[in-house]
This record gives structure tokens, sequence and C-alpha cells, in this order.
């Protein structure tokens, strides 16, 4: 398989990005040319890069089994979200880089090609992306994702929260607002039909574990149907490996053998 790093100028967001993709072997499932292959944008966690997947986790022999196209942004500490300072991280993922990977590797952009997945913070940016955006992807995943505003009530004094009012703005302006969970929910509610495939995990062990909680009831409530799971573990890469490779079968099925 090639390992790909690109360090590109984004417009949206105007700095200097890091970008790794793996591309499988030409050989992998036949030969069937790139602009024929599934592409997972696969998003990075709080305090990691766009190299984490790939040095913690088998995605790479993974995306080898399946001939999946694996692109693994950098956004950050931003959550994937179009800034109040003009970094558009958000803007960038579901609109810039798609149509860039489109020119520079004639990548498929084609809907039923396109899954997004991400851990942590990038849980969080792959089921924002796949609620606003949900006519660019086939599917999605958030592995232990911050996906309830509730953290504002489990850790008030958290002191992260003067970063979050950086990126978020005034967090009493949270609530209601394209960053909150409950609202993405809200919105689905009226065309269910339209959301990609969705499927969510958390380790039972781990502080986020109530907001995933929250989130599920909160999507069976309207109707929305989610595959989710959960297990005995942490906010950790144990716990992610496992994950991406079971959201991987349940999309793709097993990996062929060999």
């Amino acid at each position: 398989m090639a390992l790909v790093r690109i360090d590109h100028v984004s417009v949206n967001v105007g700095l200097n990005l890091p970008l790794n993709i793996i591309v499988p072997d030409p050989g992998s499932m036949g030969v069937v040319p790139v602009r024929e292959r599934r592409v997972l944008y696969l998003l990075h966690g709080l305090s990691d890069d766009a190299s984490a997947w790939q040095r913690y986790t088998s995605i790479e022999t993974l995306a080898n089994a399946y001939g999946l196209v694996v692109v693994m942004p950098s956004a950050g500490r931003s959550f994937y979200c179009d800034l109040p300072n003009g970094q558009h991280y958000f803007t960038y993922l579901t609109e810039e880089l798609p149509r860039y990977l489109e020119d520079l590797f004639n990548l498929s952009p084609r809907r039923e090609d396109t899954f997004i997945a991400g851990n942590s913070m990038g849980g969080y940016g792959a089921f924002k992306a796949a609620f606003l955006r949900p006519e660019l992807y086939s599917a999605a995943a958030s592995f232990s994702g911050m996906l309830s505003l509730e953290f504002l009530k489990y850790f008030p004094a958290d002191p992260r929260m003067e970063e979050f009012a950086h990126l978020f703005g005034k967090l009493e302006d949270l609530p209601g607002s394209e960053h909150d969970p409950a609202v993405w929910l809200k919105k689905a509610a009226a065309n269910k039909a339209d959301l990609p495939r969705l499927y969510m995990a958390c380790a039972r062990q781990e502080d986020l574990y109530p907001l995933n909680v929250i989130f599920k009831a909160g999507a069976s409530e309207l109707g929305i149907e989610v595959d989710y799971h959960e297990a005995d573990g942490r906010h950790d890469w144990f716990f992610w490996d496992v994950q991406i490779r079971r959201f991987l079968a349940a999309v793709f099925g097993e990996p062929p053998a060999g």
C-alpha cells in the first residue's frame, strides 16, 4: 500500500495543513481503479493529529483488506467547526477537501463511495458532518464522541471550558445552535430517510459515556436508527481499534481472507 503525506494550504482554514492518506495496493480486491474505490474520512481526537489513526491502530491492514482509501485530515483542536476567527474547518472537511482530492487523485466524490468516522472530538466531527451534510456520506461512525452539551453540566470546572468558549462563542449560546448535537437530531427527524447509516460506540468506563447514552436516547425517541454499541473499556486506542474493525465489518462485511 502507499502511505501519502501532503502538506497543503487550505483556502477555508488559511493554514498549511498536513494530510495523511492510505492508498491500498492496486491488486487488492482485484484491479480496481482509484476512481472506483471507496473513501473513508477518518478524523482524529482533540490531542492528536492526522497521524494518530495510522500510528495507533490497524487501519492500514484494514484499508488494504477492504481496498479502501483512508483520508486522515488535521483539524487541530477545532472540533471540526467553522470557527469565529475565520478558520472554517467544517467547510474544509465537507467541501474543500473532497474537491481537492478529486482534482489531485481522482478520488470518488459519490455518496455511495464516501464514509466518515472519528474518535472523541473526531466522533463529534464525523456525526456533525453526517447530520448536517447527509447527502455526502453513505455511513458514519462516532467512537466515544462528545455528543451532548450536557458536558457543560458534567464538567463545569474543566479548564477546557475557556478553550471551548473561543471555539464556539459564548457557552450559554451553545444550546440550540448548529454545534448542539440535540439540534442535529431534531433537524434530522423530519428527513430520517436522508441520513447515512449511523454507527456509534462508547466505553462504559469513560467520562463521555453518559453523553453517548443521552444522544442514543434522543435518537431513539425521534425514531432515528443508530447501530449503538457499548462495552467495558476506556477512552483509549485499545477500544477505538476494536471499534473501527467492527464498523467496517458492519458496513462492508468481514474482509476477504488472504
